[in-house]
């Protein structure tokens, strides 16, 4: 089993900058993907950047050319660069780390982003 936990999440205001970190632990050689997701209230949860074991990255179009996804496989971490943030950013992140062909997932408990003048 992995175990994640998240860390950076807060309050900013709109244009502002929030850098999230995830750390695994636990069976963290069976891990191939991770990345983060967000759920804002009232909306389905939205998966916003993945980055593979060997660097392959994707992201949501809604966060291109302002979030960038980026790991350590040595620290076993990931984290999340959040820039020109705007209001509708706000949701609680979540990381997650997925085994090969998504054998499986596990996440963390989430921690909250908000934007807000």
């Amino acid at each position: 089993q992995v175990h994640l936990v998240e860390s950076g999440g807060g309050l900013v205001q709109p244009g502002g900058s929030l850098r999230l970190s995830c750390a695994a632990s636990g069976s963290i050689s069976s891990i191939n993907a991770m990345g983060w997701y967000r759920q804002a209230p009232g909306k389905e949860r939205e998966l916003v950047a993945r980055i593979t074991r060997s660097g392959v990255t994707n992201y949501v179009d809604s966060v291109k050319g302002r979030f960038t996804i980026s790991r350590d496989n040595a620290k076993n971490t990931v984290t999340l660069q959040m820039n020109s943030l705007k209001p509708e950013d706000t949701a609680v992140y979540y990381c997650y780390a997925a085994g090969v062909s998504d054998s499986y997932y596990n996440w963390g408990q989430g921690t909250q982003v908000t934007v807000s003048s």
